[in-house]
């Protein structure tokens, strides 16, 4: 079955197509027609046409730019000119666009019938390629886990890995000398987010394995998966160099979220994941470790090695849960919670240790003087050496326990509101940054990826805080913008409606139309004569 799409503005043509296609090819075609480029565009979506036969002048968009236009989201589709024509810019854009055939009207039946024979021929071959090429992957899916877990046992587990070492290389399109590790542990959700059941979720594991596989090879294409092993799975992630710029290992972290939350939703039992650091090949039994340590040293769904601190010895019944929750609030601006927290800290000395006046003092110098720290990493205040120098003082000042808490918990506080004010400064800057730039460019085609690349932020957060400080989404805010100046320019009888539509962003007029219309509720014709 070959699905074909006939373009042409004039219906007797459209007919006469029709008519040779179901004589000489019977129900072996499926045919759509449509009478413009417009429709032609919008049919090939849905359609998905194997061949097209394409007018090249017809009212609004051209063939030629409808061509252009299909190609972007249908590579397959062979086209067939037909136009009164015969000029060779024309035939020189249609070789440029990959078209099989220039028809030049009118076309005789015998022309009709080879040109399309030639289209299906060359269909027929990438479908013969596509089919063998699915037949030779699916005998190498069946081996290739194979290799897989070869290839981790011996770069994990063996001694000396170097001597089969290139052969598992080149078996398994390894081109790079560095790697790194990632621990996926599997089990039923227990205590203390422990996981258990390894035994009994291995076994329903290997239920799933296609499915374990389809998904880890989505997220991570290039990784080497290895055997299941009592609740656990290790991974060899193939890297370029030894270095893992900042950025690049929090987008690792962010994909690996993903890839557990899938795993999650597909196969019903959880997951967690442990990372370890770039080594060289030969030394991954290092970023194995790592990424096991990490999973025993922190309990969230994924753990990157260099994103914990290593295990410290806390004096017996320190509250160090409640000052990772001071800071934790610190840092998100939580600015009650963090004035709560303080409060509890500084109990905890009191009732503790209510002779050691020194001690206390010295410990909410060290909070106070971390806490500050955070708020200058993140811009909020300035962090000079002498920008202190009365805070000792201060601090001794303070003769009693409610003058101390006082003084710790102002300070506290006082560092929580200067990282709201810079969130909300930079906030009001990114925005602000990008309405300037949607204003000085919404003449032009302009996306969301466009403006958010602009003020370097990812579009998923820049659409999300777009719409929080304007309350409009960006598509709202760049349509309104762009249909206010449509109305100014509208007051002048001098320019077009094709002209507007161009100057304000929009390349076809009755796209153009219609959103205008959606807006104001009238058309730009109908917007004119009441003015």
């Amino acid at each position: 079955m070959y699905k074909v799409l006939l373009v042409d503005d004039e219906g007797i043509v459209l007919d006469s197509l029709k008519f040779i296609i179901n004589k000489n090819f019977g129900e072996s075609c499926e045919i759509r027609t449509a009478k413009t480029g417009r429709q032609a565009i919008e049919i090939a979506q849905e359609f998905v046409p194997d061949i097209s036969f394409m007018d090249i002048q017809m009212p609004g968009i051209k063939g030629i730019d409808a061509i252009r236009e299909i190609r972007t989201f249908n590579k397959k589709c062979q086209f067939i000119i037909m136009s009164a024509y015969d000029k060779f810019t024309f035939a020189q854009e249609a070789i440029n666009l990959g078209v099989i055939e220039y028809l030049t009207k009118p076309a005789n039946r015998e022309k009709i019938v080879a040109a399309l024979e030639k289209a299906m021929a060359v269909i027929d071959q990438e479908r013969s390629s596509r089919s063998q090429n699915l037949l030779i992957r699916e005998k190498l899916e069946a081996v290739v886990p194979i290799i897989e877990n070869g290839f981790i046992n011996l770069i994990l587990f063996q001694d000396d890995p170097a001597p089969s070492l290139n052969r598992y290389r080149d078996l398994l399109n390894i081109h790079t000398d560095y790697g790194w590790i990632m621990v996926l542990e599997f089990g039923e959700d227990g205590e203390n987010g422990n996981l258990e059941n390894p035994v009994g979720t291995t076994v329903q594991l290997q239920n799933h394995h296609l499915a374990f596989r389809e998904i880890i090879k989505e997220f991570m294409p290039t990784c080497i998966i290895g055997p299941i092993m009592a609740g656990t799975v290790a991974l060899f992630i193939p890297h370029e160099s030894q270095d893992l710029p900042y950025e690049e290992r929090i987008s690792i972290i962010e994909n690996t979220r993903n890839m557990i939350r899938k795993l999650r939703k597909q196969i019903d039992m959880h997951f967690r994941a442990g990372i370890g650091n770039v080594w060289s090949i030969t030394e991954q039994s290092k970023s194995y470790e790592e990424s096991k340590k990490s999973l025993r040293i922190d309990k969230s769904s994924v753990v990157h090695l260099r994103d914990i601190k290593m295990e410290l010895e806390y004096e017996r019944d320190y509250p160090d849960d409640l000052e990772r929750y001071l800071f934790s609030c610190l840092i998100r601006g939580e600015t009650e919670n963090v004035i709560r927290a303080s409060n509890q800290f500084f109990d905890w000395m009191i009732e503790n240790y209510p002779d050691y006046v020194q001690c206390i003092r010295i410990k909410i110098l060290e909070f106070v003087m971390t806490a500050e720290k955070e708020v200058f990493l993140k811009g909020g205040i300035p962090y000079g050496f002498l920008y202190r120098k009365d805070y000792l003082d201060n601090v001794l000042a303070c003769q009693t326990p409610e003058e101390q808490r006082r003084w710790f918990v102002s300070k506290m506080t006082e560092a929580c509101r200067n990282i709201n004010d810079v969130k909300e400064q930079k906030e009001t800057t990114i925005i602000g940054k990008a309405q300037q730039y949607i204003i000085q460019n919404f003449s032009k085609e302009l996306s969301l990826e466009e403006v958010s690349k602009y003020v370097d932020i990812s579009p998923y957060y820049f659409s999300k805080l777009f719409k929080e400080e304007t309350d409009q989404t960006f598509v709202e805010y760049l349509t309104g913008l762009r249909v206010e100046k449509a109305k100014e320019m509208l007051i002048s009888p001098a320019a077009s409606i094709k002209e507007v539509c161009m100057a304000v962003g929009y390349s076809d007029p009755n796209y153009f139309s219609r959103i205008f219309k959606k807006v104001t509720g009238k058309t730009p014709t109908e917007y004119r004569d009441h003015i």
